[in-house]
This record gives structure tokens, C-alpha cells and sequence, in this order.
């Protein structure tokens, strides 16, 4: 179970968790944090990595004062390291049934829905989702996205080595739909992209995803930063910063 911990100082968190595991935080593991290229959440920029993720990635680690690097690589390549390299996480990732026991968790960085995109003035407008599945549908290899198609099946799968990719074959008229996380949309339609909403493929918790050998104490605490981010306010404020909405009702 999350700790849902008030607003502490470091120092009185690194004791709180000395109280409840009989333990000092020096045990915590070093971690190797991975990542893809997906703004707003994870992207780089003039050789840094930004994004409403990655900062609340950065406040995390130094929250519980542990020795962490990141770096961005293809989202198939760093959803197998996170999950066959000990102490690697990979964010920003969709915790689904598919991924569950595979990793250990620390959530919520946000919520968000998965909707399916089209090139604006397209034609191609179904209403439902068994409308959906006559289309060809654009996704990138080992994305959470790919499970969820294929577990719906739909017959027609484009897979690309990333989401860039999958956009352009979209504006290029090679396929027909993209998934999507809303937030994405929503800044790809600031920055001009022309493309349109057209269903909503399926409600999503986005998480970081830690390999099985990453001690407990270790996502322990990292969970418990991150409860302090969502109750004092900051991940919204770095949500804000990105131009990433809060859904309603949420505290993420």
C-alpha cells in the first residue's frame, strides 16, 4: 500500500523510513532510469531531458537519495532493459495487465486516456471501435499500445520503431489511425500538428516500471516521495509548466 505522507523535509523523511523499516536509507539501490522520446512527459532538448516525467523522475531520485543516470533509447529496447537489468526503471510506462508481475511500480506520474488519431480532413471517421478495426491502425514496437490492439483485435497493425515514425505514416497517408495518449494530442494541437480525435481506445495509469530485483525498500520510498509530490501540490505545478491538464476530479 502507498504511503500518503504530509509535506516533509528530506531529513525527516529518510528518519520516518528508518522508524518504519528498522533501516537506514544507505541500502537504497542506484538506478539507471530509461526513457523514450515522448513530449510532453520525456524528451530531450538541447542535450537535457525534460518533461512533466522526467521532472517528477528527477525529484524522486533526490527525494530518496539515491545515485540515478538517465537516458532515452527506443521504447522497446528500454521496456526489455528495465525488465531483464537489475536496478533499471523505465518510464514514463502504462501499467497494464500484460506488465503487472513483471515489474514493480511507483504511480501515478499521470492519468490519462488512450484515444485514436487521424489526419485532419481524413475521411476515415469510425464511431466505434468495432468500426475502428477496418482501418489500418499506426503503433511503435513494444508499446503498451500494441497490447491493447492486439488484445482487441484488430486485424490491421502497423508497428514502427517509434511514435515519430507512426505519426508520419499517418500524415503520409500509409495508415489510418494512431493511439494516442490524450495529453500528447493535446500538445502535438498546440504546436500546429494537423490531426483529429477520433474514439477513445482505453483510460491509462502511467507509471515507472522497476525491474523485480530493485529492492522494496528502495520503491518504498520512491512511492512515498512521489505521494508527497501529488499531495503538496507539485506535480500538478509541473503539469502546469508542460501544459499538461489534470483531469478532473484527479490529484495527479
Amino acid at each position: 500500500m502507498a504511503l500518503i505522507l504530509p509535506c516533509l523535509t528530506r531529513a525527516a523523511m529518510r528518519l520516518m523510513f528508518a522508524m518504519i523499516f528498522g533501516t537506514g536509507i544507505a541500502s537504497a539501490s542506484d538506478i539507471r532510469f530509461v526513457t523514450e522520446t515522448y513530449p510532453p512527459f520525456n524528451y530531450l532538448e538541447n542535450g537535457v531531458i525534460k518533461g512533466s516525467s522526467m521532472e517528477q523522475v528527477r525529484l524522486i531520485a533526490e527525494g530518496t537519495d539515491i545515485s540515478y543516470s538517465v537516458e532515452i533509447m527506443p521504447w522497446a529496447r528500454a521496456l526489455a532493459t528495465a525488465e531483464h537489468e537489475p536496478d533499471v526503471c523505465v518510464f514514463t510506462a502504462v501499467h497494464n495487465a500484460e506488465r503487472d508481475q513483471k515489474f514493480k511500480w511507483i504511480e501515478p506520474l499521470l492519468k490519462s486516456r488512450t484515444i485514436l488519431v487521424r489526419k485532419a480532413g481524413s475521411q476515415v471517421a469510425p464511431r466505434t471501435l468495432e468500426e475502428a478495426k477496418a482501418f489500418v491502425i499506426g503503433t511503435q514496437r513494444g508499446d503498451f499500445t500494441h497490447d491493447l490492439l492486439r488484445n482487441n483485435n484488430f486485424p490491421k497493425i502497423d508497428l514502427a520503431t517509434d511514435l515519430v515514425l507512426s505519426l508520419k505514416k499517418l500524415m503520409s497517408g500509409r495508415i489510418d489511425l494512431v493511439p494516442i495518449s490524450e495529453k500528447y494530442y493535446d500538445k502535438l494541437k498546440r504546436d500546429g500538428e494537423q490531426i483529429e480525435s477520433v474514439l477513445t481506445l482505453a483510460e491509462d495509469t502511467y507509471s515507472i516500471a522497476c525491474n523485480r530485483g530493485v529492492p522494496d525498500i528502495t520503491i518504498a520510498h520512491m512511492q512515498a516521495v512521489l505521494d508527497n509530490l501529488i499531495a503538496d501540490g507539485t506535480q500538478r505545478r509541473i503539469f502546469a509548466a508542460y501544459g499538461v491538464m489534470a483531469e478532473e476530479g484527479k490529484t495527479n
